[in-house]
């Protein structure tokens, strides 16, 4: 049989800022390739940028001029030579348009095909495509709502209120409004969509029962261009404010390994069936022991790294790796769940307000010890632009069961300190010491609640 050919990457440009192109840039370094680092005025003093073997400003602080403007990314690939980009999570990293003007530039996208992220970022043709693979889906519309009301009320009645409409094009928590009684739904149904038209250039939306108390559970998938697939097993990241995730962890309370093999073969199945190439992630709603596929990311997750504690895996390397056309390393009987892991997202924001808060870091003392890890492009004197995401650090711990990595992150989040800018560590205390939390299993509404904010 023909060994697939390989061509080593030399040069990455990271099309991305903060921890996650550090993260990115470390990687590379220990596979000897070398980086290139994109920044915006904003951001000159960023770790990564100062580390890079090049970095290009490619424009201000703004990020349509300057982390979202693909002609500014390609031409500081083109000036740098660089062979592959890199886009980490956020900004273009799951924009078809840009995967597909970067693979017709000559460079290597790092991540999946523009066609199958166009597939999977549409709801509707991704859920579609789940079931089509044998993956559990929330009962629904099964494709667009049209223009005619009866028919929209009569589908409603059959699902069962409460309902949820959605916007095919929509993500991080935007484009979706609940649905308790049929006086409701003729309206719901025409602002989503005018909001979806605003929101992502696309109205369509469509149905979904909406579950009460359900948890959010995502399995970790990785894939070569060859046909290869394997599952890294899932990652529990119920404990959210407003659709964002605050706290990660894997494996998650409750799956047994029987669970953990069906569905994360399931899954692996529609990597095969999707053509998918690199780190994926697919995440379901569980409730009362079942499982519904809500959508794919087809890129890194900000929580990768709990699994990597677990597994052993480094994600990043496994993408790159991928991206160089290898075929892929692991079998699935070489994954092995090993011990449990948290993450806590450290925020820039008030703990009771969540306002931002931007500013200068006077002084940063990161915790330390023997399980904890912490992903981070702060540092003493470094300022806080006002301009993006709030995530300023992920503090990583790992041990040998839950209960003891309960207790390393209680004992990492009492040891971190953060003066000149507010933070959210106060809060990842509040929910280390809460008893519901501890117990394990917590819904997705728990922390709203938790705080009043329902």
């Amino acid at each position: 049989m023909t060994k697939p050919a390989v061509k080593p990457i030399k040069k990455i440009l990271i099309a991305n800022r903060g921890e996650i192109a550090l993260r990115i840039m470390r990687c590379c370094r220990d596979l000897g390739i070398q980086t290139v680092a994109v920044y915006s005025t904003a951001d000159r003093d960023l770790k990564h940028v100062r580390l890079a073997d090049e970095a290009v400003c490619i424009g201000p602080p703004a990020s349509t001029d300057s982390y979202l403007s693909v002609p500014a990314i390609i031409a500081a690939a083109e000036i740098t030579q660089a062979e592959a980009i890199h886009p980490g999570y956020g900004f273009l990293a799951e924009n078809a348009d840009f995967a597909e003007r970067v693979e017709s530039s000559g460079f290597k996208f790092i991540g999946p095909t523009a066609d199958v992220i166009r597939v999977m970022g549409d709801k509707v043709s991704a859920i579609a495509e789940m079931k089509a693979a044998g993956v559990p889906c929330v009962p629904g519309s099964d494709g667009p709502l049209g223009n005619d009301r009866a028919h929209n009320r009569a589908l409603a009645k059959e699902i069962g209120y409460p309902i949820i409409i959605k916007a095919a094009g929509g993500g991080g928590g935007r484009g979706m409004r609940v649905v308790r009684s049929e006086e409701e739904l003729d309206e719901s149904v025409d602002m989503t969509a005018n909001e979806a038209r605003v929101a992502f250039g696309n109205p369509i939306v469509y149905m979904e029962k909406f579950l009460e108390t359900p948890r959010h559970i995502e399995f970790q998938v990785m894939a070569d261009e060859h046909g290869n697939a394997i599952h890294l097993g899932e990652r529990d990241c119920s404990m959210q404010r407003r659709h964002q995730k605050v706290v990660e962890e894997a494996p998650a309370p409750g799956i047994d390994e029987a669970t953990r093999a069906d569905m994360g073969a399931r899954c692996v199945e529609a990597c095969k069936r999707i053509g998918y190439r690199g780190a994926g992630t697919f995440e379901f709603l569980y409730e009362d022991g079942n499982f519904y596929f809500i959508e794919m990311n087809t890129r890194v997750q900000v929580e990768h790294p709990v699994t990597e504690m677990i597994t052993g895996v480094d994600i990043i390397k496994e993408q790159i790796f991928s991206a160089e056309g290898r075929v892929l390393r692991w079998k699935q009987e070489d994954i092995k769940i090993n011990g449990h892991a948290f993450e806590c997202r450290i925020n820039a924001e008030d703990p009771v307000t969540f306002m931002p808060s931007p500013g200068v870091i006077q002084q940063f003392h990161p915790p330390g010890g023997l399980g904890v890890r912490i992903e981070t492009h702060i540092y003493n004197g470094y300022r806080v632009p006002p301009h993006y995401d709030s995530m300023i650090a992920k503090l990583v711990v790992y041990s040998n069961h839950r209960h003891s990595a309960l207790a390393r992150m209680r004992g990492a989040l009492s040891e971190a300190f953060i003066d000149g800018i507010k933070t959210n560590i106060p809060l990842h205390i509040d929910i280390f010491n809460d008893e519901a939390f501890i117990e394990g299993g917590t819904n997705i509404h728990y922390l709203e609640k938790k705080l009043g904010l329902e």
